[in-house]
């Protein structure tokens, strides 16, 4: 599987983090950090890589993930920490509002992970007066 830091890869990783759940549960296996990279990289995914991963994403202790249309933001760290190990690169060089982009055409009809804090402002400003 090619790893890459764009968007058309974000989206793809996306979509695969939620056939990989459903997968996983058909199969009664627990969808967690280990299971996901051991799906998706085989014997790729070894003790170091997933250590690795789940540092990263500071998900050390995890042991069941939640669903990744429902609670993004932890799914966003992973796949950020995937993206950083598989490439060599920073976990900070990760294009994040590609990856949030992503998310968004991923799953369309779910809340965008990064909401502009201005716009709620606006809005509650408003509701006050």
């Amino acid at each position: 599987m090619e790893i890459l830091n764009n968007e058309q890869c974000f989206v793809q990783l996306w979509l695969l983090l939620e056939r990989t759940r459903r997968l996983l549960r058909v199969q009664c296996k627990r969808f967690c950090i280990s299971s996901v990279l051991k799906t998706w990289f085989g014997g790729e995914a070894n003790d170091d890589f997933i250590w690795e991963v789940c540092h990263l994403c500071e998900q050390e202790g995890l042991s069941e993930l939640p669903r990744p249309k429902l609670f993004p933001r932890q799914h966003r760290e992973f796949i950020r920490a995937i993206v950083a190990v598989r490439m060599g690169i920073s976990f900070y060089r990760i294009d994040l509002k590609a990856l949030d982009r992503a998310y968004s055409e991923a799953f369309p009809h779910s809340t965008a992970i990064n909401v502009s804090k201005k716009i709620k402002d606006k809005r509650i400003k408003n509701i006050k007066k």
